[in-house]
């Protein structure tokens, strides 16, 4: 059956986007993304979680929607910068855009300051630990938020040719964002499936086939290295289901 995407414009800082996750044991993560059209009534994201049950049958597998990628080689890396993509976190239903995630990954044991997440605890992805924090100033310095398809490397792979509000929304869609460990994201730096996977071999799936979305809804490319990869991680997990498509 012919894969179908929204494929999303921006006007200005509105996000036509609706994340829910719901963390189903230590070292994983079953996501759903759904979008859903934006009325223009208000800026933001809805990120009201949601049980499920199964996987909906109309979602393709992540190994089809790497078959749609193009492959190409890297685009120069000159004229990159982070602001090319955005200035900064955007502010969403008052709050940070970045407090959000974080929020969102803590789920129910978030502690609240206003927008500000303080404490709580999460199953970190990238590391697949148990990460339990106490003051706001240990999440400031244990937790980063990852672009999954890293910006430079979108960059690389067609993101330069795009408009400066699609690239607003690579950035900012919850469908790229993780909270992860700082120490962890570091070491990912910018590279892609080809050059680093997460250390957390129970996650590496989620993780491959997200960055299979995130590429296919933005028309991104894909290296020969990088899709082998790809390609090589979905082998252990060929019903591995892509997310935010429907066929």
């Amino acid at each position: 059956m012919k894969l179908k995407v929204r494929r999303l414009t921006v006007v200005g800082v509105a996000l036509v986007a609706v994340v829910a996750w719901l963390i189903v044991n230590p070292v994983s993560y079953d996501s759903i993304f759904t979008p859903v059209e934006n009325t223009g009534a208000e800026e933001g994201v809805d990120y009201t979680a949601k049980a499920v049950t199964e996987t909906d049958a109309s979602v393709p597998l992540a190994v089809e929607v790497l078959e749609k990628l193009e492959v190409k080689g890297r685009a120069p890396k000159t004229g990159y910068s982070r602001d090319q993509f955005y200035a900064g976190w955007p502010t969403v239903e008052g709050c940070s855009l970045r407090q959000k995630i974080i929020k969102r990954e803590f789920g129910e044991s978030a502690v609240l300051d206003g927008c500000n997440v303080v404490a709580g605890e999460f199953d970190e992805p990238y590391t697949g630990e148990r990460l339990k924090f106490t003051e706001r100033e240990q999440i400031s310095k244990g937790i980063q938020i990852d672009h999954v398809v890293a910006l430079s490397d979108a960059w690389q792979k067609g993101a330069q040719y795009l408009s400066p509000e699609v690239r607003y929304n690579i950035a900012t869609d919850p469908l790229n964002l993780l909270a992860v460990d700082s120490s962890a994201n570091q070491g990912k730096s910018d590279g892609d499936a080809a050059t680093w996977l997460p250390p957390n071999k129970k996650f590496r799936c989620q993780y491959v086939a997200r960055q299979v979305s995130v590429k296919y809804k933005y028309y991104l490319w894909v290296t020969e290295a990088e899709k082998d990869a790809i390609q090589n991680v979905l082998n252990n997990c060929p019903n591995e289901h892509a997310i935010g498509i429907t066929q």
